[in-house]
């Protein structure tokens, strides 16, 4: 049977939104629309300008929409920043199930229970991942269902987010005519695309660097157990480019993304290049050398950011797969071997994978969280009836529809 689902992924530099197909007499994911657009209005994963935000969402889905002949009803929207935190809790609950064992309402229940902890009138939950349960006192149980028991634990890893900013990106969405099927924390997203399911077991850092953020998840035993976002990504690379070589911000971007290297140690002394500067003096020459300094002090503090908090996880000793790099600024050359002296662990680069279609530019570790939330969305989803755009309902989950009426339409041919 053919799946089709939607995704926004919303960054700090980009809004990209992708059309996306399975089918199970078929291999891997089918890309049937791509829509990649400036991204504005944002500011550090945050939406901090309704309306720009909102009309860059909208010429991002249309993008996709003319690409692949489908009119997008709902889709899976990324959701990233500082104001994202976790916790693990636990939750039991009774089963009266007699020879049925453990029934899928019965684990709904025990995560339930998880969520039931406090929390500030001004946080909402997004996640409650299992992380494992317990049956009558014995642990380490992958999946319950179907097991007999009397007592069931769950240990479930609780995400949150500030209310008022899931709100704010859910109103930009919606303004556009465009459901919500749910909100995805981001680093769970960029994991989907890029991680194998040995690193997720042997113990493995996500580490996905975009524009504003540096989204933070680790797996081990297959489940998440820790996840953060902190406030520093490549536009702080660019920021001191565009101040140290005082020239505009987009012709920083430019030579980062063309010269830019991680290491001094890999370019050479007497390289120079031609950089417009702020003024009517033309061009002008600066060293390579220097440029390379100024990205290489910004990337070890990002290293030293992640090595910091992995260790504050107290799962620094459980990492035999190390890191995988993405996000866009995992293209910078030598950031891999930087990486590798911060932190004292094994690194490689994570891009999708296994795509079909309108796969051209999806192939790089920039648009592992665009590529993840579609396999999200697909390997949760469930067949829907089509309704009528117009309804302009949300299909989302129970503590979002405070806030906005219940959707179940998703993509209509």
């Amino acid at each position: 049977m053919e799946r089709v689902a939607a995704c926004i992924d919303v960054g700090t530099t980009k809004i990209c939104t992708l059309i996306g197909e399975t089918d199970e007499t078929a291999d891997g994911l089918r890309i049937v629309g791509v829509g990649v657009v400036p991204s504005r209005g944002i500011r550090k994963g945050v939406v901090v300008n309704v309306k720009e935000t909102t009309d860059a969402i909208l010429a991002s889905i249309d993008k996709a929409e003319r690409i692949s002949g489908c009119e997008i009803e709902s889709a899976y929207v990324g959701l990233a920043g500082a104001h994202i935190s976790s916790i693990n809790s636990v939750g039991a609950v009774a089963i009266n199930r007699g020879e049925r064992g453990v029934q899928p309402a019965d684990v709904e229940r025990a995560l339930d229970a998880a969520r039931a902890m406090p929390v500030p009138h001004n946080r909402q939950v997004l996640h409650a991942i299992p992380r494992s349960y317990k049956l009558d006192g014995d642990d380490g149980v992958r999946d319950p269902l179907g097991m007999q028991a009397y007592r069931m634990e769950v240990e479930a890893h609780i995400i949150t987010g500030a209310t008022t900013s899931i709100h704010n990106l859910v109103k930009c969405v919606q303004a556009t005519g465009t459901g919500v099927d749910a909100m995805v924390l981001e680093p769970l997203a960029s994991g989907e695309a890029v991680l194998t399911e040995v690193e997720r077991e042997m113990g493995v850092v996500l580490a996905d660097i975009g524009g504003g953020t540096t989204d933070i998840a680790i797996f081990i035993e297959g489940s998440i157990w820790h996840t953060v976002v902190l406030p520093m990504g490549g536009e702080q690379i660019t920021h001191d480019i565009a101040i140290g070589l005082r020239t505009p911000f987009t012709t920083a971007e430019e030579i980062k993304i063309k010269y830019g290297n991680t290491s001094s140690k890999n370019v050479q002394i007497d390289e120079t290049l031609d950089v417009t500067a702020f003024g009517e003096g033309g061009p002008q020459q600066v060293s390579r050398l220097f440029l390379t300094q100024i990205i290489e002090a910004r990337v070890e503090e990002i290293f030293e950011l992640i090595r910091r908090e992995i260790k504050r996880s107290g799962y620094d000793g459980l990492l035999p797969a190390g890191v995988v790099l993405c996000g866009g600024t995992a293209d910078l050359a030598g950031i891999r071997d930087v990486a590798r002296e911060q932190l004292n662990l094994p690194v490689r680069t994570g891009a999708p994978h296994d795509m079909r279609g309108l796969v051209d530019v999806l192939g790089s570790p920039a648009y592992a969280t665009s590529v993840g939330l579609l396999l999200w969305g697909l390997r949760r989803d469930v067949p829907r009836p089509n309704r009528d755009r117009r309804n302009n309902g949300l299909k989302l989950p129970g503590w979002l529809r405070a806030f906005l009426p219940e959707r179940q339409s998703h993509i209509r041919a």
